[in-house]
């Protein structure tokens, strides 16, 4: 990528999920995953968290010992640990390799999963738990006396961290943006909101977004040709009946907010061949929208996007390494689109 260029943009990677193949497999398939998103120059990678996959902390390790400069972005749930072993991770970890640690606090999840653990707590108060539990991880890492905290949730009493996180890699936080109960949180924490996008000309001015600085997360095949990239999409997600019961049966018991907004979408549009592309989520492949197109296509959607405030950009898995390739051409151009309007 010319990451010169790209400068005014967080880019991020997603870390492949468990899919139940041998350890040695999975263990290559993050480690090439991650070089080659070290390599391109990203900023981070996503790690997910579920009651299916390995735990995204261990996961995180690995990558960091795999690569030079790339920062986990580790999802973390509220219900599967106490906000002082997660600032206990950051703080170590950023220790050990001389790294920022990226957040992406998770206030919901699949619901049979929250059920299996006996968490019952309405949509909306799991943010105002996700706030409370964000908020002591934060007052740790900055480090100071130590942090006294009650609330409906959680209460501390001098409590204190150590080894101590250098304030340079004091950890930014991502939350889902997508509904009002996440922006809200977002604003509290002053995290960066992320949201699953709808397609562009339905895509408001972020002005709820703090500086204009919100996220997005999407998949990206771009190629020179628009019959090129879609010959590649095309191959990658073939239609799978199962996995359209599947998905539909994941929404019948969801209260994402995101879900529903992408799932109501056009249904006569979900094959259809425009440049935002639902079909891999209707399979249920992945959980993001996908931009196929040539460069030109992909590029003036993205600038679009740029142009309603989105800065931090969380790409799907990368297929192989020279996805990422074509993917920073099409930042770069959607980036020179963009100065260009501004100057002119």
């Amino acid at each position: 990528m010319n990451t010169a260029a790209l400068e005014s943009v967080d880019l991020f990677t997603t870390c492949p999920p468990y899919d139940g193949s041998d350890s040695a497999a999975y263990t290559r398939q993050v480690r090439e995953v991650a070089q080659w998103s070290d390599e391109a120059g990203c900023r981070g990678i996503l790690i997910y968290t579920d009651n299916r996959l390995l735990d995204p902390w261990l996961v995180a390790q690995l990558i960091l010992r795999d690569t030079r400069s790339l920062s986990p972005l580790v999802a973390v749930q509220s219900v599967y640990m106490h906000p002082y072993s997660v600032a206990k991770m950051v703080s170590s970890l950023s220790y050990l390799y001389g790294r920022r640690i990226y957040l992406n606090m998770v206030a919901g999840g699949f619901k049979n999963d929250l059920a299996a653990l006996n968490d019952q707590t309405p949509h909306d108060k799991r943010y105002e738990r996700l706030i409370e539990y964000t908020t002591i991880i934060q007052r740790l890492l900055a480090g100071g006396p130590p942090v006294t905290f009650e609330g409906e949730f959680y209460r501390i009493e001098q409590l204190t961290l150590k080894p101590p996180l250098v304030k340079s890699l004091f950890p930014v936080v991502t939350i889902s943006g997508s509904s009002a109960a996440g922006l809200s949180a977002a604003h509290s924490l002053g995290a960066i909101p992320v949201k699953y996008p709808e397609p562009p000309e339905k895509s408001v001015p972020a002005a709820d977004c703090p500086d204009r600085n919100c996220g997005i997360r999407v998949g990206i095949i771009a190629r020179e040709t628009e019959e090129e990239a879609w010959e590649i999409a095309d191959r990658r997600f073939p239609p799978d009946r199962l996995g359209q019961i599947a998905h539909n049966l994941a929404m019948k018991v969801s209260d994402s907010s995101w879900h529903r907004t992408l799932s109501d979408l056009d249904k006569s549009a979900q094959q259809a061949r425009s440049v935002y592309w639902l079909w891999p989520f209707h399979n249920y492949k992945t959980f993001c929208p996908y931009l196929v197109g040539s460069y030109t296509q992909v590029a003036d959607e993205l600038s679009r996007y740029l142009a309603t405030g989105f800065r931090l950009f969380i790409m799907d898995v990368p297929a192989e390494q020279e996805d990422l390739l074509h993917i920073g051409n099409v930042f770069t151009r959607a980036l020179s689109q963009r100065t260009a309007k501004a100057r002119g």
